[in-house]
């Protein structure tokens, strides 16, 4: 059987929080729990993240500008999603901090979640257990929410969305 080098959803979401865990040792183990996902999983992304040289292996630092443009414009067309059912979920896009407290929208996006008070479309979350690791982590869910926005905003969301993601992904010292 060939090796797939293609991405896959759960890919972006653990160089989100490699980005955010970048200034402290990490092993695969400690992502693997933090995202609910098998360590065996782990391992097959940061081989397919090195490949699409997303992720320098050696100093295991994530090529932050490389991610910037795939999630602007590279997430909308290979992870797209449109809005579903009205179902109980945890807040994401426009939905959602950071982005809720700059636009006003009667139309609330949610990823699908009985442990949420929330009722909104549902939106496709990247992988299935993604608000549960959200839950855990209020930085990666403020990214993801933001990633969401790129994938079903509209143009004004999105453009909000990649300037935000700019300016947590690319801080001074990267520009």
């Amino acid at each position: 059987m060939r090796d797939h080098h293609g991405m896959r959803p759960q890919d972006v979401v653990v160089l989100l929080k490699l980005v955010l865990w970048e200034d402290r040792p990490w092993q695969s183990k400690a992502v693997a729990e933090a995202l609910q996902l098998s360590a065996t999983e782990i391992s097959f992304v940061l081989k397919r993240c090195e490949y699409a040289r997303l992720l320098d292996g050696t100093r295991r630092r994530v090529a932050r500008r490389t991610l910037l443009d795939f999630l602007i414009y590279g997430l909308p067309v290979v992870y797209p999603t449109q809005p579903g059912a009205q179902v109980r979920g945890m807040p994401t896009g426009h939905s959602a901090p950071p982005l809720q407290q700059h636009l006003s929208t009667d139309q609330l996006y949610v990823w699908p979640d009985a442990e949420s008070d929330y009722w909104g479309s549902a939106i496709e979350p990247l992988y299935p257990k993604l608000p549960q690791a959200a839950r855990q982590d209020e930085s990666l869910y403020e990214l993801l929410a933001l990633t969401d926005s790129l994938r079903v905003g509209r143009p004004r969301e999105k453009k909000l969305a990649g300037e935000l993601l700019a300016q947590r992904l690319l801080p001074s010292s990267y520009a």
